[in-house]
């Protein structure tokens, strides 16, 4: 008898269990955050991906005007294939993914502004000071984030170089950012589609605004600039350099810091970082591989916006981060006779 009743009560506390454990599931399922990427090609794809890793993410929705493009990936992440914004279902998305060309940016954000999400839009944030104004403006008219995918801000390289630093305070920041011609590439060159990366690295390290901007910029093989050497200058005195071009046959991605103590050099590629500083007179130092955690810049990115969008936080690059980026580029183009 007591047998049977041991058995009667362990079978009444699986259940009990069970229970409890379906409707743990059940509410992580409701407050997963429910998503849309718009804009199917390569970076799109590359954030669906992302996205289905994320335990917080629901994604819901792909958007791709090409039929084919929008099939194909479809069928790749599992999730319904829609031929435009307008073709989105009535229900509540909570964050939308804009990875559409430039052109379209603005459009596409307020689009999904008016269906109340909040929008992690591409870099740069869009062709124009007044688009990206428009889009700032209409993320606060509609208390929403508007965030933009400067992903580099959140490569763990670049993230561990800057932690290095302590207190010591920058003197230069060089960046390097070279490799072949990319065939998809038509509409800008390498300062829109590259430069823009590191403006923002050199604004995030130096904690400070440009004060100066120097541009060369050549065409050697496109139509738009293809190779361009940048100097800036800080509001607080920081130096600072990108050399980049789609003419070298190999990609490299270097940032260099220099402070009065140490030298700091980043690999973005491997993601390795050394440290040189306990400089000697007789020529000596010392240099230390850095630890660099391992984590996928865009995962990290999406993590941050996540955070922002559940706490109302700062993580992100923010939209009024895009126009100081773009506005940079612009000048760039501008001061290089573009």
């Amino acid at each position: 008898m007591l047998f049977g009743l041991q058995t009667l009560v362990g079978c009444y506390i699986r259940q009990f269990k069970e229970y409890e454990l379906a409707k743990i599931e059940v509410i992580r399922e409701m407050n997963r955050i429910k998503t849309v990427v718009i804009g199917l090609g390569n970076m799109g794809r590359n954030h669906a991906r992302v996205l289905q890793l994320m335990p917080s993410i629901e994604l819901v929705g792909l958007v791709d005007g090409d039929a084919a493009t929008l099939g194909k990936a479809s069928e790749a992440f599992g999730c319904k294939g829609y031929g435009s914004i307008d073709e989105l279902p009535d229900t509540p998305i909570d964050y939308a993914v804009v990875a559409v060309p430039n052109s379209a940016h603005k459009q596409a954000t307020l689009d999904m502004f008016d269906r109340n999400c909040h929008v992690l839009v591409e870099k740069p944030i869009a062709p124009t000071i007044e688009d990206a104004l428009s889009m700032i403006d209409k993320a606060k008219a509609v208390n929403r984030l508007l965030m933009v995918g400067h992903v580099e801000r959140f490569n763990p390289a670049v993230i561990a170089a800057k932690q290095a630093l302590g207190e010591s305070a920058p003197i230069s920041i060089n960046i390097t950012r070279v490799g072949p011609f990319p065939p998809r590439m038509s509409d800008v060159g390498v300062v829109i589609d590259l430069a823009v990366h590191d403006i923002d690295i050199i604004r995030t390290i130096a904690q400070s605004e440009l004060a100066s901007i120097s541009a060369a910029l050549a065409s050697v093989k496109a139509a738009r600039e293809d190779t361009a050497l940048l100097q800036f200058k800080t509001e607080n005195g920081v130096l600072a350099s990108i050399n980049t071009n789609w003419i070298t046959p190999f990609k490299l991605r270097q940032l260099q810091i220099a402070t009065s103590s140490k030298f700091i050099v980043a690999d973005l590629i491997t993601r390795q970082v050394s440290e040189y500083s306990e400089y000697k007179s007789d020529g000596s130092y010392t240099m230390k591989q850095l630890a660099v955690v391992s984590k996928e810049p865009l995962l990290a990115q999406h993590e941050a916006s996540v955070t922002s969008i559940l706490s109302n936080g700062t993580g992100h690059v923010s939209g009024n981060d895009g126009l100081r980026n773009l506005q940079a580029a612009l000048d760039c183009l501008r001061n290089g006779g573009y």
